[in-house]
């Protein structure tokens, strides 16, 4: 009798070519409707799981664990894990892997969009014209803020960090950074350390480049927001709750920073309210990696993660390794 295949359960709708990969493996259970599974159907879905393939939205907890007592392994289609608790996946003895590299230039791509769109007022002006109130020129139309030579503050000089650094230079931006410990890089990035309240005040615009962590939970709010020059501007393509997305709304509306661009929020994909109030914000709802070849890309390197386990290979990039 042929040998079981290990059963997989991949959560969120993924590309083609990365299920003919798995297939030949695993058995799938996938959900290519990508149905928005409530918490009682995935933990039902896990029961007889040797693995998951799961997404930034899926909770990974020990409720889920003990829900799912073979499962093993447990690839996330991201970067970030801060959905996954490795402390229970450790006493369980369960392997977790990210996907980190290939999306580093996407998503700083993504934090220059965000960035050049907030300071020159790109989507307030846009909407302006479409409702049809442009009727002259005028001198003082949706002034902006300048890039050309401003001071960049990057939270966060990790691989995309220093990506969106690489990019300042082009436009001759004084780089100041804050981070744990000085970047191996930053005499070739021409980058400045400094405390964080010191970039909060000199930075003409700010990107957030940091993991969410309890240590990173509203690392900017009401207080960090009032550093700012009243003319900066803010940009988060790191995590929702990084952010104190109410207290961001507050200091929009009442002009204490100039503008915001956001591709993550609290609680997404539901957003506070009075950020959709408010017009100088620009949102994007978290497609700082959207591109193609980054995405497939980061399904792919979940899949071969999963494989490699399977034959016990070293895995590609583990965030919780074998014991």
């Amino acid at each position: 009798m042929a040998e079981r295949k290990p059963r997989l359960l991949v959560t969120r709708q993924v590309f083609p070519e990365v299920l003919e990969y798995l297939s030949s493996r695993f058995e799938l259970d996938t959900n290519q409707d990508d149905a928005i599974w409530s918490r009682e159907q995935l933990l039902e879905r896990v029961r007889d799981k040797d693995a998951l393939y799961v997404v930034t939205s899926d909770k990974v907890d020990a409720e889920l664990l003990a829900a799912a007592p073979a499962v093993r392994i447990v690839a996330t289609g991201s970067v970030g894990y801060n959905h996954i608790d490795l402390m229970a996946c450790r006493a369980r003895g369960v392997v977790v892997t990210n996907t980190p590299d290939v999306l580093t230039e996407a998503t700083a791509d993504m934090a220059w969009a965000l960035l050049m769109a907030t300071a020159r007022r790109v989507c307030e002006s846009e909407h302006w014209l479409r409702a049809g109130h442009w009727k002259r020129w005028a001198w003082d139309q949706f002034l902006g803020q300048d890039l050309f030579r401003a001071t960049l503050g990057i939270v966060g000089m990790g691989r995309i960090g220093s990506a969106v650094a690489r990019r300042a230079r082009g436009f001759e931006m004084r780089i100041l950074y804050c981070n744990r410990s000085p970047a191996a890089n930053e005499a070739e990035l021409g980058a400045h350390r400094v405390e964080r309240d010191a970039l909060l005040r000199e930075a003409d615009h700010v990107v957030l480049v940091v993991p969410y962590s309890s240590e990173t939970h509203h690392l900017i709010g009401a207080r960090e927001l009032a550093t700012m020059k009243p003319t900066a501007t803010l940009v988060n393509i790191a995590r929702g709750g990084v952010v104190d997305d109410a207290a961001l709304a507050q200091a929009l509306r009442d002009g204490r920073i100039a503008a915001a661009g956001l591709d993550v929020y609290e609680n997404e994909p539901a957003l506070d309210p009075a950020l959709l109030a408010v017009p100088n914000v620009v949102l994007t709802p978290h497609i700082g990696s959207a591109t193609r070849s980054s995405r497939l890309g980061m399904a792919m390197l979940a899949a071969k993660n999963l494989t490699a386990w399977l034959d016990g290979a070293e895995l590609p990039t583990p965030v919780v390794p074998k014991a």
